[in-house]
């Protein structure tokens, strides 16, 4: 379960992104309906089972009750519902197991509406997301296919039966790609993500925010340096950071085209490196360099990528 930062929540309430925060309880058996009236759905927690007495106990015995020491988060919610404006969950098998065999459970979902932009993408297509003002963040990714009407024009019954089919690692990719630019292309094939179900067609659904212009950014070129600093009184707050490569551009003067050809290129560690050096602080060093994070593509002229804010100490 992915649950919202308080990092990200604070972003979203200054931005005037938050629409609405809500919690919806359903039985078990029954329809879970999650909606936004404007804007998308994201998930901050799902759970099933039971943690009182009184929710969804009327007509049930008290011994199918009385347990309210039970609870398992349910990941799937957030996975069918995250993006979408509104969703529909048929509640029965929809957990993954029974955590306490003998109560009458509930789900308890809590989710918040954000105001999102949204792409769809056919299998083999490009998504080209942009941010006319701001920086561009992603709120959801999934790859894969969760109904049988979308990117259905000519193909055959049999690719669009499987609709509970999703790429389990859609996400990490899309964010890596896009978080803190401006714009940035998305390409819709399994080369990128892990192919959830073979045989089914399947698209990439992203909805994506544009934080304001206040979210600051760095840019530094392998094997120098730069200093992140912020106005007195306040401190770094870091959101992305990326050691490696994401276009032909950035830092290529003077460098072959053999250096700057490979443009998926991420350090796994970036993020924690960069917030262990520089969160809290009013001003810290950062150096690009092989030495400080894993080289993830040899031979390739990488560059270091942080955006970050300054908040109040």
């Amino acid at each position: 379960m992915v649950y919202l930062s308080v990092i990200l929540f604070t972003l979203l309430l200054n931005s005037r992104l938050l629409i609405s925060a809500e919690t919806v309880v359903t039985c078990d058996g029954f329809v879970q309906r999650l909606s936004c009236d404007s804007g998308v759905i994201r998930v901050d927690s799902s759970t099933f089972g039971r943690t009182n007495s009184n929710i969804c106990s009327v007509g049930r015995p008290q011994g199918q009750t009385v347990n309210t020491q039970c609870s398992m988060d349910v990941p799937v919610v957030s996975k069918r519902c995250d993006g979408l404006s509104v969703c529909e969950l048929n509640t029965q098998g929809l957990a993954a197991r029974d955590p306490c065999d003998g109560t009458y459970k509930y789900y308890t979902t809590n989710y918040i509406c954000i105001t999102a932009e949204k792409t769809v993408t056919c299998h083999g297509g490009y998504a080209y997301l942009k941010c006319e003002s701001g920086k561009i963040q992603i709120n959801t990714a999934h790859y894969g296919r969760t109904d049988k009407i979308t990117c259905s024009e000519g193909r055959p019954s049999s690719e669009l039966q499987n609709s509970n089919c999703y790429s389990p690692n859609a996400l990490a990719p899309v964010s890596k790609s896009c978080n803190g630019l401006e714009s940035c292309e998305l390409f819709a094939t399994q080369t990128v993500f892990t192919d959830p179900c073979v045989g089914t067609y399947k698209y990439l659904r992203v909805s994506y925010f544009c934080l304001p212009s206040a979210l600051r950014s760095s840019v530094i070129c392998e094997n120098t340096n730069n200093t992140l600093i912020c106005e007195q009184g306040t401190v770094i707050n870091i959101h992305t950071a990326n050691f490696g490569r994401t276009d032909r551009n950035t830092c290529s003067v003077r460098r072959p085209a053999s250096q700057t050809a490979k443009t998926d290129c991420y350090s796994s560690n970036s993020l924690a490196i960069v917030t262990d050096e520089c969160e809290g602080l009013n001003s810290c060093v950062l150096v690009a360099s092989n030495g400080v994070f894993t080289d993830p593509c040899v031979g390739t002229f990488k560059f270091l990528y942080v955006s970050y804010s300054c908040v109040d100490d």
